[in-house]
């Protein structure tokens, strides 16, 4: 078994294909590699396939008419993204770059769209990909439009607890590195100010921050700050 097809079949999506079909899939497929802060895609590019990250992390976003960033979502290891090539095959709309090193695989959209067709298990997994994005999505607007900055930060934080907290001699630590900017192009705001806020809520005793890494002391305080409700930690 060739590395490539290894991660294909590790793909929750692509589980229920048959043989034939997931050797087609490895053997039209292409892997790279990306370097942190490295594009995987800009928009303006062509949307000739969807990527399955194999190895890494990246973030997904959008750039306003000034050149603002505005960070939409995350990819771990296992994702699909760039799922939007099955609706359009004109350019992309959205850019993504890695976090970390990364590799991804390419897949063709033409093969993704025939194994569409062939597939309902595979067709009921893209609609569940759009249907989960878009939730995140949303739920992320509905704090972004009305509540201030630390209010954005705090949920931005419980959010970040949910999927990559850990728990830890100091609390919960977030497995995803992420800077100042990062946060900042996700909850709407400045990297400055994010500063600013970070620096308050450790020194309120709610976080500890290190380079590139924030652990959370007191999840259940942090999120009664905003009146939430204390996230479930992922199993994985």
């Amino acid at each position: 078994m060739t590395e490539r097809l290894w991660y294909i079949k590790s793909c929750e999506l692509f589980r229920r294909l048959t043989t034939h079909q997931l050797e087609t899939l490895e053997a039209r497929s292409r892997t790279r590699t990306f370097a942190r802060g490295a594009p995987i895609y800009m928009p303006s590019d062509q949307a000739d396939g969807v990527l399955l990250l194999a190895e890494g992390r990246a973030k997904i976003g959008s750039y306003s008419a000034d050149g603002k960033q505005t960070i939409l979502a995350f990819v771990d290891p296992g994702e699909v993204f760039g799922e939007l090539a099955l609706v359009s095959g004109d350019q992309r709309e959205e850019f993504a770059e890695a976090i970390e090193k990364s590799m991804v695989v390419a897949i063709p959209r033409d093969l993704m769209v025939q194994l569409v067709e062939e597939s309902p298990q595979l067709t009921l997994g893209v609609a569940k990909l759009f249907g989960l994005r878009r939730i995140r999505i949303e739920r992320r607007l509905k704090y972004l439009l009305f509540r201030s900055n630390r209010e954005r930060l705090v949920h931005l934080l419980l959010e970040l607890a949910e999927r990559y907290g850990r728990h830890a001699d100091v609390g919960v630590e977030l497995k995803i590195k992420l800077s100042h900017q990062d946060l900042a192009s996700v909850i709407g705001s400045t990297r400055e100010t994010v500063t600013v806020l970070l620096g308050e809520l450790q020194s309120e005793g709610l976080l500890q921050l290190g380079r590139r890494r924030i652990a959370i002391v007191d999840l259940a305080k942090l999120a009664q700050d905003v009146e939430a409700p204390v996230p479930e930690l992922s199993k994985f």
